[in-house]
């Protein structure tokens, strides 16, 4: 997993509350455990008609957020069923980090523990952030050391993340490489449960 320190990319603001993972993520687009190329089928309901052609209006097909690397949603982002698809389809796609005024918990459960940064702010706060993402082109901060996000105003927006999802993101550990960072706790408890139980160890 990719560590999460900093990040300074564009903002989109998608200004719609309860958007779940099936509008995140469609099922037709689940049939693999690929994270490469699901970014095709990021929020394409929403993104696409009916003929795959795609829709004026919506953000992601304005060219000013072509490379945008933080979504700033709506209340209750993520909800519906759970599918680790829905962070890998934003992280394919370019998004490292979701601003939101909430988040459905497996949501944001799976978006830490694949490396997406959910920062939750006041619905007045993210408000006030989608006005500045409309400019395009102007540049957000995201530190998650010092929990903040500056906007390109200079304004800084602070929030607060649980420590031990906060340790994980910024070493890069999902939940393997967490237990492999003991690895060698692990051996030395193999060695001496075979040794204590010899009839236990495999032949």
């Amino acid at each position: 997993m990719i560590p999460f320190t900093t990040l300074t990319a564009r903002a989109a603001p998608l200004d719609i509350d309860n958007v779940d993972t099936d509008q995140i993520i469609p099922k037709q687009f689940l049939k693999t455990t690929q994270r490469d190329g699901l970014a095709r089928g990021l929020f394409y309901d929403l993104r696409f008609d009916a003929e795959g052609r795609p829709r004026e209006g919506f953000v992601l097909n304005d060219p000013r957020f072509a490379k945008t690397g933080v979504l700033i949603a709506g209340d209750n982002f993520g909800c519906g069923s759970s599918r680790e698809h829905a962070p890998w389809a934003l992280q394919d796609f370019g998004i490292r980090c979701v601003i939101a005024p909430s988040f459905a918990d497996i949501f944001r459960n799976n978006a830490l523990q694949n490396g997406l940064l959910p920062v939750v702010l006041p619905r007045e706060d993210c408000q006030a952030l989608m006005g500045e993402a409309l400019g395009g082109n102007h540049l957000f901060s995201v530190d998650l050391e010092r929990q903040t996000v500056t906007a390109p105003s200079g304004r800084e927006f602070a929030f607060d993340i649980d420590a031990n999802a906060k340790r994980k993101l910024m070493a890069g550990l999902d939940a393997i490489g967490e237990t492999l960072a003991h690895s060698e706790a692990i051996d030395a408890f193999e060695v001496s449960q075979a040794l204590r139980q010899p009839w236990m160890t495999p032949a």
